[in-house]
């Protein structure tokens, strides 16, 4: 494996689609409507490909609590996001990677709507810094992040649990709740390490620590399954999360630190709906709270509709608008 200087640079990686055009909605139609098989709800689900603005904020959060990351890689299928309004200093910052560049060798999977896909490549960039940060578009980093925080001694710093889903991975009935999507796929993930479904690890929804080298070996090691990931225009049950499988071959190799750390908040799809938004509320503010660094807002639009000044109370903790 790649020997670390303490010294040595860390990026940042964002992928990011604008799901509300047109363009891409009928080109979506037109793939969906070439698959042989019938296809889940976390396939074929708008809401995976809706912009509403957060990638703004989690580019603030990156400027603001990190200022500390060389480059932020943005992929993307074509069009980049609308960055004129960043301060200068935050958009020299920024390069913009298409998925033609990520995908060389295999553009039979373009276009692709797959995020799996997507997160499987994208080591691939050229340039790219052997530790790197991973967000997905709505994680923000909510207070200040230092270097030690995610790498130590050049090992990626994993936040989550261990977790025994041997129960789920033997329930047929599983694989239909979209619900479950992503334990499956994390089970998946952990086996081409040699772990089981009773002896997993589960990462938190924050920003994820990765080894550029880790991604290089499980591409030439396990190449059919990657292949396969890769292949896949829409998400699928039978994939690997591609993170989840870097973090248990770091973690088989000695080469990652687990930190029991709960210094994050993860406000998700629907959650709150139905109840006391006071609630939600509560949940939204605790990320200003003392010892919290990451925030991740899975249906913002829906947030709002709970929490009216929720984009208020983002922009707060990310630092947005006050550079």
């Amino acid at each position: 494996m790649t020997q670390l200087h303490p010294l040595q640079p860390i990026d940042a990686v964002i992928t990011w689609v604008d799901g509300n055009t047109v363009a891409h909605r009928r080109l979506r139609a037109q793939y969906m409507a070439q698959e042989g098989l019938p296809l889940g709800e976390n396939a074929r689900n708008p809401h995976r490909w809706e912009s509403s603005g957060e990638i703004t904020f989690c580019l603030h959060s990156i400027h603001n609590h990190a200022p500390w990351v060389r480059i932020i890689w943005i992929i993307v299928d074509r069009d980049p996001p609308p960055l004129d309004s960043l301060p200068a200093a935050l958009r020299a910052k920024v390069r913009i990677v298409t998925h033609d560049t990520i995908f060389a060798g295999y553009a039979n999977a373009l276009p692709t709507f797959n995020s799996l896909a997507i997160e499987t490549v994208m080591w691939r960039i050229k340039g790219l810094s052997e530790q790197f940060l991973y967000f997905n578009d709505d994680v923000f980093l909510s207070a200040p992040l230092s270097p030690e925080d995610v790498f130590v001694g050049g090992h990626p710093v994993l936040r989550g649990q261990w977790r025994d889903n041997a129960a789920l991975a033997n329930d047929p009935a599983a694989r239909d709740d979209p619900a479950m999507f992503g334990h499956l796929v994390q089970i998946n993930a952990a086996a081409l390490a040699g772990y089981s479904a009773e002896h997993l690890f589960a990462a938190a929804h924050v920003v994820h620590p990765m080894r550029r080298s880790i991604m290089q070996q499980l591409f030439a090691t396990h190449r059919p399954a990657v292949v396969r990931n890769i292949a896949g225009r829409f998400r699928q049950v039978d994939q690997f999360l591609p993170q989840g499988a870097h973090n248990h071959l770091a973690i088989r190799q000695g080469e990652a630190v687990i930190s029991e750390a709960y210094d994050w908040v993860h406000i998700k799809s629907g959650q709150g709906v139905g109840v006391a938004p006071g609630l939600t509320r509560a949940a939204l503010e605790a990320a200003a709270q003392s010892g919290i660094r990451f925030l991740c807002v899975n249906d913002l639009p829906q947030l709002e509709a709970l929490v009216h000044d929720a984009r208020a109370l983002i922009a707060r903790v990310t630092g947005a608008g006050i550079d």
